[in-house]
């Protein structure tokens, strides 16, 4: 296989999109491999077809608490080892990582936790984010390459967000928060959609109650991140802003190998 494409998408239930032409969605664009965030539900909790898509091997963590959190991958290519989580119980009992490993790539699947409930879940993510931190630069230091995706659940930059000012003491858009992807990308990481797109404009996350996706007043949260040494073989990255189903878009990227 020369090219890989990948695509990422916070389905917020993957019950509820289950019901929204999900799989009509899944055949049209025909993923090499799709990894999904916040599906709250454990497998056994699945549709049949769901669970087992024709052509792809399935992968699924779940949060210990029903109906929260998990992320599920999807995969043409059958990795060489799956892992489900960090190895931190604290973080990984609640189903927010997947690891498959491909040889040649390593393939993080994350739903970063989400600070704006309080400040205890605002601590949390922070330290989330540190231990992913110190684990994924101990891989990045042992020579892999490596693609992480999903919602970060934080806008970096001004231009990630429709309107920044409103919400600098908003979690999500927090100086503590964006400051840890400051740190992450220095140490050699790269953001793959800036790679291609530096203007404004794009979002992939819209507040469903304000109705906010009809006049785009967004946020962009999730991301495609590669190291900077896999960088070059990164031929496209973009957002789906016109697939529905979510109060989130799907994000791709396509790889050449």
């Amino acid at each position: 296989m020369d090219e890989l494409k990948l695509f990422s998408w916070n389905v917020n239930g993957l019950r509820a999109v289950y019901k929204k032409n999900f799989l009509d969605w899944f055949r049209e664009i025909n993923p090499d491999i799709l990894c999904l965030q916040e599906t709250k539900a454990h497998e056994d909790q699945l549709p049949e077809d769901l669970r087992f898509i024709k052509g792809y091997d399935s992968f699924f963590s779940s949060a210990e608490k029903k109906g929260y959190s998990g992320v599920a991958t999807y995969s043409k290519i059958k990795p060489q080892v799956v892992m489900h989580g960090i190895d931190q119980p604290e973080y990984d009992s609640e189903g927010r990582i997947l690891i498959t490993d491909y040889g040649d790539i390593l393939l993080y699947n994350i739903y970063f936790p989400n600070g704006k409930a309080s400040k205890e879940r605002l601590n949390y993510k922070l330290e989330f984010y540190d231990a992913f931190f110190d684990h994924i630069l101990i891989q990045k230091k042992a020579g892999r390459n490596i693609v992480i995706c999903g919602d970060v659940n934080t806008a970096h930059r001004e231009v990630d967000l429709a309107r920044p000012k409103d919400n600098e003491k908003t979690s999500g858009f927090l100086p503590i928060e964006r400051a840890w992807i400051d740190k992450f990308l220095a140490h050699g990481f790269v953001d793959t959609f800036r790679m291609f797109h530096e203007e404004g404009g794009h979002y992939s996350w819209w507040d469903l109650r304000t109705r906010a996706r009809e006049r785009n007043i967004g946020w962009r949260i999730d991301y495609f991140y590669v190291n900077e040494e896999f960088a070059p073989r990164v031929r496209a990255a973009y957002i789906l802003p016109d697939i529905m189903g979510s109060d989130h878009c799907p994000i791709g990227l396509e790889l050449t190998l």
